[in-house]
């Protein structure tokens, strides 16, 4: 017997409320591969925490650079990390820094409502578990 479009629809949306499927770029997962230990998307504003393509922490609310000043795509490695870093550059405090470029970029606590100058902008609490969970070699990839 055929069924009505309407009657296949709504047994699709069944299965995947099953599943737990939401439609959002969380619920399909980071979008980084199995070596990165961190994964930031920049068009949903969204970084997760991996350990071998598992995800650790996320996907977290981020806030990334201005068009000014875009974050850089690619992929990475942790530079260093500053707990109490000072930006000259732009004169604030950046607490739970974690370079990942050798130009700078970092995440670090910031706000959530303003672009950076590049960084990627985390809450307290994601700033102080990222910080705590990469370190100096770990990879960091950043895609559009």
């Amino acid at each position: 017997m055929k069924r009505g479009i309407t009657a296949v629809l709504a047994s699709a949306a069944a299965v995947a409320a099953t599943i737990g499927f939401t439609g959002s770029a969380e619920a399909a997962g980071p979008p980084c591969g199995a070596q990165a230990k961190a994964c930031v998307q920049l068009h949903t504003n969204t970084a997760w925490l991996m350990d071998h393509g598992s995800v650790v922490r996320g996907g977290v609310p981020v806030t990334v650079g201005k068009a000014a000043f875009p974050t850089p795509s690619g992929t990475f490695r942790v530079q260093y990390k500053d707990i109490d870093h000072y930006s000259k550059q732009f004169h604030g405090p950046m607490p739970y820094s974690v370079f990942f470029t050798t130009t700078g970029v970092a995440f670090h606590q910031g706000s959530l409502k303003v672009q950076s100058h590049g960084c990627v902008h985390l809450s307290h609490a994601d700033a102080v578990v990222f910080y705590n969970a990469l370190h100096p070699g770990d990879v960091v990839q950043v895609v559009k």
